[in-house]
């Protein structure tokens, strides 16, 4: 262990503060407790220890080294290298929330263009600067959604089909108030017109997820239809790369979109940091949790940007602010950003049909084989459910041991589906991958 303090240092910090000792400074904790042995190796040299480091790494096997088909919400994606090249620069990523907006014009520019790509992907009018994550995303559409109401509608309709993380966000969120939670309990292959049924005049936002948890895509323009006669909003959330393969939220006429940012250039990294997404219609906008980034004119006519709306309670609404959660790290919105503007429209288009195809090529290699049958009915994106010949648990055991990290066990979440995983297939997912792990699969379902 590396000690920077010298002993003059250490004593003199101990004359400030009254103690002749070491010894003396810790007199009040019991001696039990006071200097126990913490039973250390014997000490290395830096490069000893960077050594040892490595060998213990190299025993980590991750989706760099073996074939993956788990996904559940948090995607192996392709990153350009620029995108890490962009954000590495000083001026971004040591850069923070630009409190004094006008000495912080290339940060504020980074957020400009993420909220226009946000707007372009959902359909929406306005996107604030990010949320944390997915989860907290949701929840913050759900309270924008109460705010909305004014606090008088007390219910909110939520799929099944939402991230199950997601669902638990929100919850947290609402306990202990004066607020209704319903859908969740419907059966997991529930649709979104089975919802419409839970609407009434107390409901002040449906939320569904698009694609859903399982993958599916479904079209909501009756559910918008019916949540709008009830007086409620429609909430979306989605997987922002499949919005360039299919219909934005916004040609369902959603009043708010959300969603996880991750597949945009964000890598894995065990769970995070990673972006959630926020975006509404105009009209709600002073509803919209976080802070907005907008474009004006200098005195000098040249494009500048400002802040133009910020509902952080902490320096401008206080007590009267629709959230208490501030934005996410810009540095996630700029990869988003980064990537995004690399790919551009056609690029995005491009890997998204890869993801979709690439999935449909599985689940019809893994639908041949006996024992296994798909439980994902109709349209899907780059994610399917498949009921196995055995449970999911055990299944993932006998891929690892092939070299395959397997799909998800939907049975954590939904009981009764302990025998069904979550497939999910991205463009990293090459076509001998895939055949590999329906060679393996049919060895599990015949041996």
């Amino acid at each position: 262990m590396f000690h920077p303090h010298t002993q003059s240092d250490r004593d003199e910090m101990l004359g400030l503060v009254g103690a002749k000792s070491i010894e003396e400074l810790f007199e009040a904790v019991p001696a039990e407790f006071r200097f126990p042995e913490l039973n250390l190796p014997p000490q290395l040299t830096e490069m000893e220890v960077m050594d040892l480091l490595q060998d213990l790494s190299a025993g980590n096997e991750t989706h760099r080294d073996l074939p993956m088909f788990l996904g559940a919400g948090a995607y192996h994606h392709f990153i350009p290298a620029a995108v890490d090249a962009i954000i590495s620069r000083g001026e971004f990523l040591t850069a923070y929330t630009p409190y004094q907006p006008e000495i912080s014009q290339g940060t504020l520019q980074a957020v400009f263009e993420f909220q226009s790509h946000v707007i372009n992907l959902t359909g929406m009018d306005v996107s604030n600067a990010s949320h944390y994550d997915g989860a907290t995303a949701a929840a913050e559409a759900v309270n924008m959604a109460r705010t909305v109401s004014r606090n008088k509608r007390k219910k909110a309709v939520i799929s099944p089909g939402l991230h199950p993380h997601y669902r638990e966000t929100i919850n947290t969120y609402n306990q202990g108030d004066d607020f209704t939670i319903v859908g969740e309990d419907l059966a997991p292959d529930s649709t979104p017109e089975d919802l419409i049924a839970l609407i009434d005049e107390d409901t002040a936002v449906v939320l569904v997820a698009y694609p859903d948890f399982f993958g599916r895509v479904y079209d909501l323009t009756e559910l918008a239809e019916k949540t709008h006669q009830a007086g409620a909003l429609l909430a979306v959330s989605v997987n922002p790369l499949a919005l360039a393969l299919f219909k934005s939220p916004g040609d369902f006429d959603a009043d708010i979109v959300c969603g996880e940012g991750q597949p945009l250039g964000i890598p894995l990294s065990y769970g995070g940091p990673y972006l959630g997404l926020l975006a509404t219609k105009d009209k709600y906008v002073r509803s919209i949790a976080g802070r907005l980034v907008g474009e004006t004119i200098d005195v000098n006519g040249e494009p500048g940007y400002v802040l133009t709306l910020s509902t952080r309670e902490q320096h401008i609404k206080r007590g009267r602010a629709s959230s208490n959660i501030c934005s996410n790290q810009g540095l996630m919105a700029l990869a988003a950003t980064v990537y995004i503007s690399l790919l551009g429209k056609d690029g995005l288009r491009e890997v998204a049909n890869l993801n979709y195809q690439n999935a449909h090529y599985a689940a019809r290699k893994i639908s041949g084989i006996d024992g296994f049958e798909l439980w994902t009915d109709g349209l899907f994106f780059n994610e399917f459910a498949v009921r196995c010949p055995l449970p999911v648990a055990e299944l993932n055991e006998r891929l690892l041991d092939a070299g395959i990290i397997g799909g998800y066990e939907l049975g954590q979440n939904y009981p009764g589906m302990e025998d069904t995983m979550l497939v999910a297939v991205t463009e990293m997912n090459r076509k001998e991958d895939i055949d590999y792990l329906v060679e393996v699969l049919k060895e599990v379902a015949h041996g």
